[in-house]
């Protein structure tokens, strides 16, 4: 778990390459390192969490208010990943960018974020209670997610169940400013599996045999500030499975049921004959 740890923050430090470094603005280009996982391709989390990262290294006194990534190619590990931000706009309150993630083959996510820098107002939330954080003998293993993890339920339960799963997360202390980073990287494992639970016979570890998935385009909004070395609760619905396809939504709470962001995603789901 450590090594795998280390090695998702050693993707997340972005760097300029060596000839766009030492321009005056902030970098418009950075370059990311890959996860080496015994995984297919290039797990969307990662590159969620790079534009995350990408957009808050290009506006360092604002902080990503939302991410909306489309995904139209897979990509491999073994070549970095290279992330071109473009600033439409930039005010004292708010920024609009582009992030474009490519790889020699071509573009593997095309980002649009939105930035905000922080000011005081009303705080207010309408959001159900969270339970109590489940105990360590209800700790659940996900080989993508390098941090604890507990469900007082089975995403792969064998008899069909509502399409509503939730999954507390925390991980090692960290940096503050990769809270966003990291929570956009947990967000995107389980949405599929949460559609698939309605389903007999079928769950999210049958993918590669009984079908063929791969997340289309996923959200964020971030409502507050968080740390994730504290608890934090997804809580998630897949609403519909239908012409290929299935949704899904979700919530991030603290263990004091404080809202501090949301996400949806879509993903191609064809079941095999």
């Amino acid at each position: 778990m450590t090594d795998l740890w280390k090695d998702l923050l050693g993707c997340l430090d972005l760097r300029a390459p060596r000839q766009d470094a030492g321009r005056d603005a902030a970098p418009a280009v950075f370059e990311g390192g890959n996860q080496q996982l015994a995984y297919h391709r290039l797990f969307g989390g990662q590159l969620l969490a790079q534009c995350v990262r990408a957009a808050s290294l290009s506006c360092p006194r604002k902080a990503v208010k939302s991410l909306h990534v489309l995904f139209p190619r897979p990509g491999t590990s073994d070549e970095p990943v290279r992330y071109e931000v473009e600033r439409h706009h930039e005010g004292r309150s708010f920024a609009t960018l582009t992030i474009t993630a490519r790889q020699a083959a071509g573009v593997l996510a095309a980002a649009s974020a939105s930035m905000h820098a922080p000011e005081d107002g009303r705080d207010h939330q309408t959001a159900a209670g969270v339970p109590a954080v489940p105990g360590p003998e209800r700790g659940v293993r996900f080989d993508l997610l390098p941090f604890e993890t507990r469900s007082a339920s089975d995403l792969d339960s064998p008899e069909p169940e509502p399409a509503e799963f939730e999954l507390w997360w925390r991980t090692p202390a960290v940096d503050p400013g990769l809270a966003p980073a990291l929570a956009a990287y947990a967000t995107d494992l389980t949405l599929i599996g949460t559609a698939l639970r309605p389903l007999d016979g079928v769950g999210q570890r049958d993918a590669g045999r009984a079908f063929t998935s791969g997340v289309t385009s996923h959200t964020l909004w971030f409502h507050r500030p968080f740390t994730t070395d504290r608890w934090l609760l997804l809580r998630q619905h897949g609403p519909v499975v239908a012409h290929g396809r299935c949704f899904g939504r979700g919530d991030v709470l603290t263990e004091d049921g404080s809202l501090v962001a949301s996400y949806a995603q879509e993903a191609l789901l064809r079941f095999r004959p």
